[in-house]
């Protein structure tokens, strides 16, 4: 080393040893990267220090070599490392202020890639043998911690090598240890101990000791805690430790049963889940010796206990024990410790099964269900031992109650279970008393008692072999007949819930007997007129097909019912538009509900789109003939606007799902049927050639409303799919939604041409359209007298909201025009509105469900682009305006994120205080449940606005409104949150007026008073918060 570097170095270790300057750290180790000198000579340099006969001075040499290291120690090579092992390891029995510096320079030599052999030994037989670690300062625990970590994970074959010296080093070095942040690298230290084969020798349960003194874990965070641990962090590693190996089981498992003695809910959960994970590692042998204990202390959690949580992980235990001794093998001179835990189970528990009135049943039950469930073995045992008892009770019992709670039993025990494929269900043997039971049960006029037999019908058809074909046949006999009878919605939900279940799996029954059947009641006759025809009679009538038309639906799950269903229902449809069928506008709505549901719900295969693929033309050929007729005159119910409404989603759901080919076709077909008249493929092709569906005529607006129907054609289309003539198709739709004066044709007609929009490829093309349209728009707009300026608004809407949400950049250009209208004396009420359409999902278009193109977290970008831009327009606006905006920011900040709300609306805070004055309710809502979550964590400008936000909130507790009445008293509630000192001098006011709502006439509206006045009168009170 040349002199100039020695005297370098030299001063960089006075500055630092006998300086103190801390920084002096840094520019070494930076030198001694830049190989102006090594790390041995810096030993050398700091000689005389490391000598010294103060402890204070040997300590800061000490301490800049380790400060040092910590920055260079990849660089060092394995001699200099060899030698600063054997330094340290003297170091460690040198004065008790050199220790913590010596552990940190121990802990940069254990990351060195170059550790010499049998160096990680050596350090760790120092460690453990020169030091106490739990008498060292938080930091240094913590490093110590860290070196065993850094050893175990490079050198773990030379500490495997200590045997269980290792272990009992890492137990001493452990014991006492209380901050949460080192133990959870102690529980890390364990884990690998106790996971990856290190040997425990004699030490067993020394190391079961030193972790298991810490369950349960019981620790709460403090406030802020900037370390973020957790008490399930900490319950976590350590059931990790503790379930790792059988040989812990003689310790762990009568802990457990003491522990589920407390009066803790928390411990019991613990001990409930730690028992839980340790049956799936524990042998049978490990828990043979235990079983009663474990048994007596489960049973009274799961009879006694308040708490669905402790019932649910003590049935958890109890299937995982189960399952445990299920896997044992038997041998001639082994106990079988499964049937020893069922025996003890079925003692307890089988007796209560025969007192279906008392309490105990559902406990019971529930523990015989949970050992059932858990093996083939165990569902046999308990099966034979319970199944005869509760069929003989069902058919002596005469009262429904008991009987419904004998079916209920009965349903737990009807379950698959994992096994073999050749093992035959446990039920085999109980199948015919099973089935005579639901039937039996389906007979009966209580509707409890036939809801309950449905689901446990639904349970048999759920396992291979218990209901017979002649089973499945009688049971769709039954609720065909529960169908055509039964009114009570309950029972009918369950009807088309099971039916739905069972069709799935036999269809061939649905469709031979129950379809033609509900078909048959669907077209009957309507009553003969006369005195007995009253309209209760023909409601009822009517409600029993909305059931078979319900029924219909939930059934058709699977290929062949689809196209055995969707004829029945395309006939009512044609019935209806015929008038040869005397079915009401509710009627024909729910055929179309259910033919929606059809679409949604069939398997995805070629038949089934081949079904509706040809349900399509069928569609809009039906609203093609009362679109021609009702020029005429004639009122077809097809014409309505909720009908063609309700047609949209079948047309539009079946193009989403069909396969290219086919839906390219139907694109086709739909736009030639629009642009050119081509009705070719339409059935019952009787229709005029000269069809002009797209332009704007007098008086026809029954076929210009059909454009609806085309939204759903081609705005659902996946994005691979072409659409044909788009140039065209679009500019008659803009056409249409400029100058048509029907709202449903002019809306219908700016969805369409928006979804369109939206797909569209990228580039001066569609620039160049959306230039266009924006013109278009904006003469209208900026034309006070233009008849057509509200058509003109709802397409700049609807482009806008299509550009969007695929973050166009000339969508800017059309939300700007948006914020210009909101002072408009004639539109600003509805750009206002507009900006909920913005900002929320649009069902029938534009969403991820039509393949549109939506990016992600478009309403936070629009928000942070144009939140200024209201505030300015709010301040800018005279007084008679002002309240358009308030609506406009109140829709937008409601559909923000719940967290984007909560970051931004204090900036906000004074339009909103404003929007609570705004005479529109909807404003007053939606401004209201803004602003609840931020009450409950209020920032400090929230505070010092308390004055008029308590005023306005108050005043809103009155409003002729409900909704906000109700969220207005929620705020109330949540302004009792604020601090004490801030809020005591509005308490007697606020006591005051909440004396109205609580003699409010809606029950809920005095509810949420008198949770706010409990709040707000125990302010101040010792019994208070």
């Amino acid at each position: 080393m040349m002199a100039a570097d020695s005297a370098l170095l030299l001063g960089l270790v006075e500055e630092f040893v006998l300086g103190q300057q801390d920084r002096k750290a840094v520019d070494t180790a930076t030198e001694l990267k830049a190989g102006q000198f090594t790390i041995l000579q810096l030993v050398e340099a700091l000689g005389l220090h490391l000598t010294s006969s103060q402890p204070q001075t040997r300590g800061r040499g000490v301490q800049l070599l380790s400060n040092v290291l910590q920055e260079c120690y990849g660089d060092l090579t394995e001699r200099e490392v060899k030698v600063l092992i054997v330094f340290y390891e003297n170091r460690l029995k040198d004065h008790y202020v050199i220790t913590p510096h010596v552990i940190q320079g121990l802990k940069a030599l254990t990351k060195c890639s170059v550790l010499p052999p049998g160096s990680a030994v050596s350090i760790l037989k120092s460690l453990f043998q020169d030091i106490h670690v739990q008498s060292l300062m938080l930091a240094e625990r913590s490093c110590v911690y860290n070196i065993l970590i850094q050893l175990m994970e490079s050198r773990e074959s030379e500490l495997k090598g200590l045997g269980a010296d290792f272990v009992f080093g890492f137990v001493q070095s452990v014991d006492g240890e209380r901050d949460p942040r080192n133990l959870l690298l102690a529980f890390h230290i364990a884990r690998k101990i106790v996971h990856e084969g290190y040997d425990l020798g004699k030490f067993t349960e020394e190391l079961f000791e030193v972790t298991s003194c810490y369950f349960p874990i019981d620790f709460s965070p403090p406030a802020n805690d900037p370390h973020g641990i957790t008490q399930e962090e900490l319950v976590l590693a350590l059931r990790v430790v503790l379930t790792g190996t059988p040989r812990f089981a003689e310790f762990l498992l009568p802990l457990i049963i003491e522990k589920l003695d407390s009066d803790v809910q928390s411990a019991k959960l613990d001990s409930l889940q730690t028992l839980t994970a340790c049956a799936s590692v524990y042998e049978h042998k490990d828990l043979a010796q235990f079983l009663p204990g474990l048994w007596a202390s489960l049973r009274r959690e799961v009879f006694q206990t308040a708490s669905e949580r402790v019932e649910s992980a003590g049935l958890a235990a109890v299937g995982t024990l189960t399952a445990c001794l299920s896997r044992s093998v038997l041998n001639s001179d082994s106990e079988d410790s499964l049937n020893v835990f069922l025996e003890l189970v079925l003692k307890d528990c089988q007796h209560h099964l025969c007192e279906p009135d008392l309490k105990l049943v559902w406990p019971s039950a529930k523990l015989l269900q949970a050992t059932s469930t858990a093996s083939y073995r165990a569902s046999h045992r308990v099966a034979a031992a319970v199944l005869p008892s509760l069929i003989e009770q069902y058919n002596s019992r005469t009262q429904c109650a008991q009987r419904r709670t004998l079916l209920e039993v009965l349903q737990g025990f009807v379950h698959p279970v994992t096994s073999s494929e050749e093992d035959e269900s446990v039920l085999l043997d109980f199948r015919q008393s099973l089935c005579s039971i639901v039937f039996s049960a389906l007979s009966e006029s209580n509707a409890d008692l036939q809801i309950t037999s449905m689901r446990l019908l639904t349970a048999l058809g759920q396992q291979t072999g218990l209901l017979l074909e002649s089973d499945v046949e009688l049971a769709v006999d039954h609720l065909t007949r529960l169908i055509l009878e039964e009114g009570d919605p309950k029972v009918s939900l369950a009807v088309v819930e099971c039916a739905g279940a069972l069709a799935r799996l036999h269809p061939a029954a649905f469709i031979s007997k129950m379809v033609p059947r509900l078909k048959e009641e669907i077209f009957s006759e309507p009553m003969a007129q006369g005195d007995s025809a009253t309209p209760s009679r023909e409601h009822s009538q009517q409600a029993v097909r909305q059931r078979c038309v319900a029924a219909l639906a939930a059934v058709s799950s699977r290929p062949s019912l689809v196209q055995e269903s969707t004829p029945v229902l395309l006939q009512v449809l044609t019935s209806a538009h015929t008038g040869t069928g005397a079915f009401s506008l509710e009627e024909v709505i729910s055929v179309c509900h259910s033919l929606q549901k059809i679409a949604e719900q069939a398997q995805d295969t070629e038949e089934t789109g081949g079904v509706f693929h040809d349900v399509i033309p069928r569609l809009l050929g039906l609203a093609l003939q009362a679109a021609l007729q009702g020029s005429s005159g004639h009122c077809s119910p097809i014409l309505e606007e909720t009908v063609l409404s309700a047609m949209v989603p079948i047309i539009s759901t079946t193009c989403a799902r069909l396969q290219s080919r086919l839906a390219g076709q139907t694109a086709s077909l739909a736009v030639s049927l629009f642009l050119d008249g081509d009705v070719s493929f339409l059935p019952e092709n009787a229709f005029p050639t000269q069809i002009q569906l797209l332009k704007v005529r007098f008086q026809c607006w029954s076929q210009s409303q059909m454009v609806c129907l085309l939204m759903g054609c081609v705005c659902w289309l996946p994005r691979t799919v072409e659409v044909p003539q788009m140039d065209r198709l679009l500019l008659e739709l803009e056409e249409l939604s400029c100058t048509c004066d029907h709202p449903l044709s002019y809306t219908s007609a700016a969805k369409c041409y928006a979804g369109l929009v939206n797909k569209s490829p990228a580039g001066e093309v569609l620039d160049s359209l959306i230039d266009r349209t924006l013109k278009r728009i904006s003469t209208e707009l900026d034309s006070a007298s233009s008849p057509v300026r509200t058509q003109a608004f709802t397409l700049l809407l609807w482009v806008s909201k299509a550009l969007l949400l695929r973050y166009h950049p000339l969508s800017t250009a059309l939300t700007d025009k948006l914020f210009s209208l909101l002072s408009d004396p004639e539109l600003g009420w509805l750009a206002a509105d507009g900006f909920s359409l913005l900002m929320s999902d649009s069902p029938d278009v534009l969403n991820r469900g039509s393949h549109a193109d939506v990016r992600i977290m478009y309403r936070q970008r629009f928000f942070t682009e144009n939140s200024a831009k209201l505030v300015e327009g709010f301040n800018a606006a005279v007084q008679e305006k002002k309240s358009g905006y308030l609506k406009a920011l109140s829709h937008i900040v409601n559909n923000l994120p719940r967290q984007v709300q909560l970051t931004e609306l204090p900036a906000l805070l004074p339009l909103l205080l404003e929007a609570l004055s705004c005479p529109d309710q909807g404003v007053q809502v939606s401004t209201l449940s803004c602003l609840q979550p931020v009450l409950l964590d209020p920032p400090s400008a929230l505070i010092t606005q308390l004055e008029v936000l308590v005023g306005r909130t108050l005043a809103l507790t009155t409003s002729p409104t409900m909704k906000v009445r109700i969220a207005s008293l929620r705020c109330i509630h949540a302004l009792s949150r604020f601090p004490e000192h801030e809020i005591m001098p509005f308490r007697a006011r606020v006591l005051r007026a909440l004396a109205a709502p609580l003699d409010d006439h809606k029950r809920v509206v005095r509810s949420e008073a008198a949770v706010a006045r409990n709040e707000w009168f125990l302010l101040g009170s010792p019994g208070g918060r």
